[in-house]
């Protein structure tokens, strides 16, 4: 679970709505505070349980830069709609909605975190064509290690239950498991409140289809690789999800970039927001139209 530091917007940020041709999407719209925006727009996907506000702390220093950034709730996320139809939750069809968010939004850049870079890997590989493509803490397949343990206890708790009782068994995984480990790390009370308002607001059936796709993709890397897209591979030095080796021998099959963040884990975003965003700036400058 990607915990923001803050709920405080930038200057020249706002709450809004895309529309697309695959229905609204939730997003935090950042323009430069001053001066115009001339560089190509960014569009920022959220991986597992996260939601758009897991860019705030770098949306600001992003859009300085000179360029429109768009964070997004994907479908069934915080504050975007999702049906209780595990087929809607399909990579495929969640890369079907990037690819609609990416043409509304006329975005060059698209970047995916952790869960979203499986997402957004799925859309160019789709057919979606960005000038650029970054995968940040984000590895080649399943889920390996200590997070899909954890994801496999939510799936056993979740195994069996209507889809009717679903949201009361995730609001006790919250209580019992997820709100305990936030207290011990310190999270603030408006925080607090803000992922318990996430974590109950997410489409259960989402959750469950999402966690189960998170520990079954394949590796794809070949097929990335062959769309030619510039890719930048970004990942803090403790990165507890996918291991950084793995991350590192993706970015060199890709013939990607790559970047690694110290004193940051799977949150860079968040973690380390100045230098992410610096490097974000530099790869994206460098591949602009």
């Amino acid at each position: 679970m990607s915990t923001p530091t803050s709920l405080g917007l930038p200057e020249g940020a706002r709450r809004a709505a895309v529309e697309t041709v695959r229905g609204e999407f939730a997003v935090l719209d950042a323009m430069p505070a001053a001066g115009p925006s001339e560089l190509g727009t960014a569009l920022l996907v959220p991986g597992y349980t996260g939601s758009k506000e897991d860019f705030i702390a770098i949306l600001g220093q992003l859009a300085a830069a000179g360029r429109r950034v768009i964070a997004v709730d994907q479908r069934g996320q915080n504050q975007t709609a999702g049906p209780d139809d595990p087929d809607a939750y399909d990579l495929r069809e969640l890369g079907a909605d990037v690819t609609a968010l990416v043409e509304a939004t006329k975005a060059t850049h698209l970047l995916g975190h952790s869960f979203g870079g499986l997402v957004v890997r799925e859309a160019v590989i789709g057919g979606c064509s960005p000038v650029s493509l970054t995968l940040m803490s984000s590895g080649p397949a399943a889920l390996p290690g200590p997070r899909a343990e954890e994801l496999h206890f939510m799936l056993n708790y979740l195994d069996g239950t209507p889809t009717a009782a679903l949201p009361a068994k995730v609001a006790e995984i919250w209580a019992g498991v997820l709100k305990p480990e936030a207290v011990a790390a310190g999270v603030t009370h408006p925080v607090m409140a803000f992922l318990e308002e996430r974590m109950l607001a997410n489409n259960p059936t989402g959750l469950v289809t999402m966690a189960t796709h998170l520990l079954k993709a394949e590796d794809k890397t070949a097929e990335l690789a062959a769309r030619g897209i510039p890719t930048f591979v970004l990942y803090g030095e403790d990165d507890n999800a996918w291991p950084t080796s793995q991350q590192a021998e993706m970015a060199e099959q890709l013939g990607a970039e790559r970047t690694c963040i110290p004193s940051a884990a799977h949150n860079p975003n968040v973690e380390a927001p100045a230098t992410t965003a610096h490097a974000l700036t530099k790869f994206w400058n460098a591949n602009e139209r």
